[in-house]
């Protein structure tokens, strides 16, 4: 067999984020007998226009709730709507079966709102900007 060639890119190719997915996912089902990984997200949408105008997306696997990203325009904030974007999202991750949630965010972000709301924080590092860590949060369900 020939030697591969390793290259590096901006961005991630479809055909490679497909195969690296895909190839970790048979690992995985076949080392641990599941296959129950789902996507999913919960959006706040502008009634008039469908518009998101925020929300949150993640996944669910091997009986983890993996919240990735989470955003509200600023306007939204403060009047309840993140707290409900987040109780939907564990209490679909309680409904697929799923024990503790995950989360990392930035200390400049909104680690308070999460502990907040029952997270515990379970690590951190240093980034930049100088001052700054990542926070790697868990919640039980």
């Amino acid at each position: 067999m020939i030697s591969p060639e390793i290259t590096i890119h901006k961005h991630v190719p479809a055909d490679a984020a497909s195969a690296i997915e895909n190839g970790l996912n048979r690992y995985n089902d076949e080392i641990t007998g599941y296959n129950d990984r789902q996507p999913l997200a919960v959006l706040a949408r502008d009634p008039a226009s469908g518009e998101v105008l925020g929300g949150a997306y993640g996944r669910s696997s091997l009986g983890l709730l993996f919240l990735d990203l989470f955003h509200l325009l600023e306007s939204l904030r403060g009047q309840g709507l993140g707290r409900r974007i987040l109780a939907a999202f564990e209490e679909e991750g309680r409904r697929r079966g799923c024990k503790h949630a995950v989360l990392y965010t930035i200390s400049f972000q909104a680690p308070g709102f999460y502990q907040k709301h029952g997270w515990q924080v379970f690590g951190e590092i240093p980034c930049d900007p100088p001052g700054h860590s990542r926070l790697f949060l868990r919640k039980a369900l």
